[in-house]
């Protein structure tokens, strides 16, 4: 009898359990399901987690990136420096605010946007800085906010996948969204470590930014659901600005508290599967695993392999033999001007950006992903480095 097939491992699967569902059952079951006390405990342990001020819940990464843009005064005519190398949402908000995204090329080592061009993008329209911590891995911010202070500029960092990052400052390591720029802004998709099905937050130092995010992420309104709920005299809101209905509901909230609670075993998990794949590697000609600076820490939200030269196939067939083998892998980081909805866009020539793109695969990486899988991944790698290159 044969063996039985193995089911192709994923891409990415996120961490949620029982916990997670009776959490949401208790949600649902207190008749508090829109935003309300769940989210302010989510808020409040969000902060605590990363070390900043104040933290609050939105419905996604991209609405957190929206509010941070419009509450800093960007829109039509204003210029955002930023990546091409990182998920279409993070141009998308530039323009969606009526601004204009200029893309600077990133490093050729960590994909992050590379300090060196970034004065070189910088006009007199110039509103913010919007530096991508991409795939989990920091950005070079002490170089990044050292332009921001000389040229006197906000940074937003678009820390989507940045969840349980870090970055060493001086003789410590501190985590991604204390923030060290104006705003940090994260994402809790499914592909991320922590999920609520989608949503995300903004954390700030700022009292007044932190007041308006408050504000606009709820239509405007002057009275929170949670206080005009608890007054014990009537209470009428107000509406002194025109907001957005970018709320996380209280069933979202719960499932965060629990995944929260699981993220620091999801970092120790992650990191032993990269430090695996990266010893693997090391044997593998042709295949370059990240590379992670002396100032960082990444949580390993995806693991990207450069596919050189060397190997005896390109990445695109090295993609569909992994594939038959039962692997699921993805592509290297998009590029917002190589897609179909930018390309009226004026952009200088990008080339790491793009030989990134074409050059990276992704691998599977979860914290979930068994030993077993792990070593099918990285013995088929092995089984297709050693082909002859003229019959892939």
């Amino acid at each position: 009898m044969s063996a039985p097939a193995r089911s192709t491992i994923p891409i990415s699967r996120p961490n949620l359990g029982l916990e997670e569902a009776a959490a949401a059952r208790e949600a649902i079951l207190s008749g508090w399901v829109t935003q309300g006390p769940r989210v302010a405990a989510f808020e409040e342990a969000f902060a605590d987690f990363v070390g900043a001020r104040r933290a609050r819940a939105v419905s996604s990464c991209t609405t957190a990136l929206h509010l941070a843009l419009h509450a800093l005064g960007v829109g039509p005519g204003d210029e955002v420096v930023t990546v091409s190398h990182s998920f279409i949402a993070t141009a998308n908000v530039v323009r969606q605010i009526g601004a204009v995204p200029v893309f600077v090329d990133v490093d050729p080592r960590t994909y992050n946007i590379d300090p060196s061009r970034i004065d070189a993008a910088i006009t007199e329209r110039t509103k913010v800085l919007m530096p991508v911590h991409q795939m989990g891995l920091p950005c070079d911010l002490p170089a990044i906010l050292d332009i921001a202070s000389r040229r006197g500029l906000p940074v937003v960092e678009d820390a989507a996948c940045a969840i349980g990052s870090a970055i060493r400052v001086g003789d410590r390591l501190e985590r991604v969204g204390r923030p060290h720029g104006t705003v940090a802004c994260f994402s809790f998709h499914p592909r991320k470590l922590v999920t609520t099905g989608d949503g995300g937050m903004l954390t700030t130092n700022d009292p007044e930014l932190d007041r308006r995010f408050q504000l606009l992420r709820q239509h405007g309104m002057s009275v929170s659901d949670t206080a005009r709920h608890a007054a014990a005299a009537v209470v009428f809101e107000e509406y002194p600005v025109v907001g957005f209905n970018y709320r996380m509901t209280d069933i979202q909230a719960a499932i965060g508290l629990v995944q929260l609670d699981r993220l620091p075993e999801m970092l120790r998990a992650r990191a032993r599967i990269a430090a695996r794949y990266g010893a693997a590697l090391a044997t593998i000609r042709g295949l370059e695993p990240p590379s992670v600076p002396d100032y960082a820490v990444p949580n390993f939200q995806s693991y990207p392999v450069r596919v050189t030269a060397e190997f005896p196939m390109s990445r695109d067939q090295l993609m569909r033999a992994l594939l038959d083998r039962g692997i699921g892998t993805r592509r290297g980081i998009m590029n917002a001007h190589q897609e179909p909805a930018y390309r009226d866009l004026a952009t200088g020539p990008l080339p790491v950006s793009e030989r990134a793109r074409d050059e990276v695969v992704l691998l599977p990486c979860f914290d979930s992903l068994s030993e077993d899988d792990q070593n099918h991944v990285i013995d088929v790698l092995g089984e297709l480095a050693s082909r002859d290159r003229e019959n892939p």
